[in-house]
């Protein structure tokens, strides 16, 4: 009988791109790779007093700036593994939703395992990875089956993903708030 897997979807906490986004909407602000704001910090800190994380086997992360802040926050003092992984990224469709090169992310969080992406991982147009190419719908469900089947690939039985409010919603059908935790056995 095979065991029962569970993931724990955890969407990153408020980043500085959301805070400003609030008060233009729909105007973009222009924050590329958002960090954390000092409110988004409480929320992802606030995480790790839940005892939410013991029996948590791997924590995957996007490569976004405000997902990689939030796993470090809230997994902070734990020897859970935490991996840095392309496919479950935020949809672009602003500024925010572009990352910075692989070689960069890991010259600053190198003690973080990384999958195998590519330098540019975030969907752009070639030659031209600072442009908002917003992504479709349909490369949008591609990438959601294609993490899909690769957490269904996984030796793990329970995992967190630290990821985005588009793309956890594809993947799940639930809205999310910065700092939402969602488990769902089976998945």
């Amino acid at each position: 009988m095979k065991s029962q897997r569970r993931i724990r979807f955890i969407r990153h906490g408020q980043s500085e791109f959301n805070a400003a986004f609030e008060l233009i909407r729909p105007k973009d602000p222009m924050i590329f790779d958002a960090r954390l704001t000092e409110k988004g910090r409480g929320q992802a800190s606030a995480l790790a007093g839940q005892g939410l994380w013991h029996d948590v086997q791997l924590v995957v992360t996007s490569p976004l700036t405000r997902a990689i802040e939030t796993a470090l926050l809230a997994f902070a003092g734990t020897p859970v593994p935490i991996r840095v992984e392309a496919l479950h990224r935020e949809r672009v469709e602003h500024s925010g939703d572009l990352g910075r090169p692989r070689a960069a992310l890991a010259g600053e969080f190198g003690h973080l395992e990384f999958g195998a992406f590519p330098e540019f991982w975030w969907h752009h147009t070639e030659g031209r990875p600072n442009e908002i190419a917003i992504e479709s719908e349909e490369t949008l469900g591609a990438r959601v089956a294609d993490f899909r089947a690769w957490l269904a690939g996984r030796p793990e039985r329970n995992i967190a993903v630290v990821g985005h409010g588009t793309f956890l919603n594809r993947l799940t059908g639930h809205s999310f708030a910065n700092c939402e935790v969602l488990d769902r056995d089976d998945f």
